[in-house]
């Protein structure tokens, strides 16, 4: 519950970071692009812990889950569809997504139940993409730093990019890819930046595994 109550509590705050982020916001959202171009089109997905809608809604993703209500909110005004979920407990059939994608794992309770739930609901061949900020880089370190100041971060999980790709291989997932982008502190990020391949040097990384 401590994950879910200051997003219940402080929406409008959480949403607004994005409108005075756009050049961390937009780069973000290009190295995920990256990743679900790589993949056939005209896929079904869902996003899990869907927020506001912010990563859906202009990914074309059209369908997500998410505990919190006032988030979901947004996200519905944003053309996503919205079930009442957690991460570790999916309300979906097996073998019914061909892509699923999260970009909350920081606040996730258990990420290694998550990501057994999201290879439970892939079909065959289908991808995970997972965005994080990688704990090793400055950005995550930053948080990390100034967490009981923050209302977002104060009970944040940040991960180093080997633990996710633990955690990945753990549920079955196969075949890795990785992009990475934010590459500086997070002030200093003035222009969208283009993705590049692999981690190590940008503060935000994408994931990308397949279910066999």
């Amino acid at each position: 519950m401590l994950q879910i109550t200051p997003f219940e509590k402080h929406v409008a705050e959480y949403d607004e970071w994005f409108e005075k982020n756009p050049f961390v916001y937009e780069s973000e959202l290009a190295a995920l692009r990256q990743q679900l171009l790589s993949l056939p089109e005209n896929l079904t997905g869902l996003e899990v812990g869907v927020g506001t809608g912010r990563y859906a809604g202009p990914l074309g993703i059209r369908e997500g889950i998410e505990p919190s209500g006032e988030m979901a909110k947004l996200a519905v005004r944003r053309g996503v569809e919205v079930v009442n979920a957690r991460a570790e407990k999916l309300p979906y059939r097996d073998i019914h997504f061909d892509f699923v994608l999260i970009v909350t794992i920081c606040h996730f309770d258990k990420a290694p139940e998550a990501f057994a739930e999201a290879y439970r609901v892939l079909k065959p061949g289908g991808a995970l993409i997972v965005g994080f900020l990688d704990k090793d880089r400055p950005i995550a370190r930053s948080y990390e730093e100034r967490r009981q100041q923050s209302k977002f971060y104060r009970h944040a999980t940040f991960h180093r990019v080997e633990r996710v790709e633990k955690m990945m291989k753990k549920a079955g997932f196969k075949n890795y890819s990785f992009t990475q982008t934010l590459f500086g502190e997070l002030g200093d990020i003035d222009t969208v930046q283009d993705p590049r391949p692999g981690y190590g040097e940008g503060s935000f990384v994408v994931a990308k595994a397949m279910k066999k």
